[in-house]
Parts: structure tokens; sequence; C-alpha cells
């Protein structure tokens, strides 16, 4: 299937332009060999919000007027809802249950409908309305306007830190990781792209070494604190990492919760738990990681206070 290229991801940057925060990359106290790139600081709290803004901006008058609809468990669906309402677009975000509150009550407020399902229906109850309604359908990452988007989160690493070395990005569905390898593989080829995912949802691993999609049961995926993370590769994002990607590993949700509390404590951001993944990474596995200037991507930022609070709380 068609891969999405640089120039796809170069004409993102310019859709995105205005709506979408430039987020800067951060030094780290504690290693002078590491960036934070923090999307957790843009207006909707997550990178979500690239693709969504590139995907609704790709939409002709007529499929505007119809509206947009997809499933999320939070942040793609704020990010959705953010660049609807920008555009004066309707919005629906189908949730799965068990989703934070917080980011349903967000979603909400920023002006879309919103429909709660069984976790195993949201995609296909999303599907569903597309159909029923005519509006167009805007996944989470199964598409090529949406990747495209994510791969401007590699434009700017590249742009900002031309010599950096490995560049560590999660992997939940897989279309970040896809567009920022992307960027990345074009704009710096001895750079390395390293895709990190939670032990407890670890289907990307698993299909990457298997060479095919590798399904895992959605109630394996919901162990994990990390949300954001649970859903699995698409053939499209496979496709895309098994061409670019250079490696992946997992994280445990010691490493996440230890990684997520360094964050807020040293770099003084508010971070969720997927968005401490990639530092996970570097911070407890860097052995088996290439040596040189690292960038990690930090996700997102919504998390709800008491979950917040129990990051910052010592593990027994």
């Amino acid at each position: 299937m068609p891969l999405v290229s640089i120039a796809d991801v170069r004409a993102a940057a310019d859709d995105i332009a205005g709506t979408v925060v430039r987020t800067p990359l951060l030094p780290t106290l504690w290693d002078d060999e590491l960036w934070l790139k923090p999307e957790s600081l843009q207006p909707v709290g997550s990178f979500k919000l690239r693709g969504a803004t590139h995907a609704v901006a790709r939409l002709d008058a007529a499929a505007r007027s119809r509206g947009v609809v997809t499933h999320s468990s939070g942040n793609h669906g704020q990010a959705l809802a953010y660049a609807a309402r920008a555009l004066g677009v309707p919005c629906v975000v189908v949730v799965p249950e068990g989703a934070p509150q917080v980011k349903v009550d967000r979603i909400r407020a920023l002006g879309a409908e919103v429909r709660l399902v069984p976790p195993a229906r949201r995609a296909v109850e999303a599907e569903r309305i597309a159909g029923d309604t005519g509006a167009t359908l805007v996944p989470p990452f199964d598409d090529p306007r949406v990747i495209a988007g994510q791969g401007t989160v590699g434009l700017e690493i590249v742009a900002d830190l031309p010599e950096v070395d490995v560049v560590l990005v999660p992997v939940g569905g897989g279309g970040l990781a896809s567009g920022v390898a992307t960027a990345v593989r074009a704009l710096r080829p001895s750079a390395t792209v390293i895709g990190v995912e939670p032990e407890l949802a670890a289907d990307a691993r698993d299909s990457l070494a298997a060479g095919e999609l590798v399904s895992w049961d959605i109630e394996q995926a919901y162990r994990t604190s990390a949300d954001g993370l649970r859903m699995q590769l698409s053939e499209l994002t496979l496709a895309h990492l098994r061409e670019r990607l250079d490696g992946i590993i997992t994280v445990t949700e010691e490493e996440i919760h230890a990684a997520a509390g360094r964050l807020v404590r040293d770099a003084r951001l508010v971070v969720e738990p997927s968005g401490a993944v990639a530092l996970a990474g570097r911070l407890y596995h860097r052995a088996e990681l290439p040596a040189g200037r690292t960038v990690a991507v930090v996700t997102g930022g919504n998390v709800e206070p008491t979950r917040l609070a129990s990051l910052l709380a010592p593990r027994r």
C-alpha cells in the first residue's frame, strides 16, 4: 500500500500552521544528551491535534457541512473536536467506556457530541455513524492524512536538532511513530527511530516480529495505565513501521510510573502515563539503545488530578 511521503508531511505542516503549537525541544538537567519534545503543551494537551487538524483542513466544503466522526479514548477525540470547532464543522466522538473522565469532559466542552460504547464497539459504532450521516470518518491513526500530520513532530525535531542521533516515540496505533519515522528517515538518514510501548500492550512488538498483524485481546491491553497506547496497529501503520522504524522496546508499568514522576518533578511537565513511555525507554533501557543525542517525544498531558497524584507518589 502507498506510504506517506516527506512531501505529504511538509504539506501537512503548511495546513496546521497557525492552529497547532510548534513545541520546543527542552534539554534535561539530568542527561546532557537528552531532549524532550513536549506535545503535552498543545492546546488540547497532546500531539493528536496535528493529524486531526490536517485531516479536517483537507475536507472540501460539502464534506465539512456533513461533519466528522471518530472513535477515541480521549486525546484524538479532543483534537478532532478542537479542529472541527475552529472550522465550524460538526463533530461526533465515539468514546470507549472506562476512558478517563477528564478527557470525556473536555471533548464535550469543545462542542463535540460524545457517544459512550463498550471498548470493543468503538470503531464499529464510528463507522456506523459515518455510514448513516455521511460524516467523514477521521480515524485516530489509520489514515494517511493523520499520519502525515503527526509526522510534523519529526520535521520539527530535525529542524531544531539537526544532528539528532536517536528519536524515541511511543507506539499505540502507530500513527505518530509512522509519521515521525517518515520525516526523520528522509531528513536525517543516519538517525535511529525507536518505538516504545507498554509491556502490557505490546502488539506492535509482536506484529513487527511476525511480519504481520498480531492482535491482542482488548482486556489484555486495558491492563496498562497508558490508556492512549491501548489501540493496536493497522495494516497501514504496520506497513510504515516495517519499512521505516528501526526497532521497538517495551517498558513496564513501574518504569512508566517512575518516568512520569521524573517529568513532573524535574522537567515541570504535566503528563499522562502514555506521555512518559518514551522517557521510560531512555531511563531504564539505555543499554538497548544507540548512543548519541536523543529526543524523547512526550505525547500528552491529559491526566486526571487523582492519577497525577498517584504518579507522584512513591511505589511500594
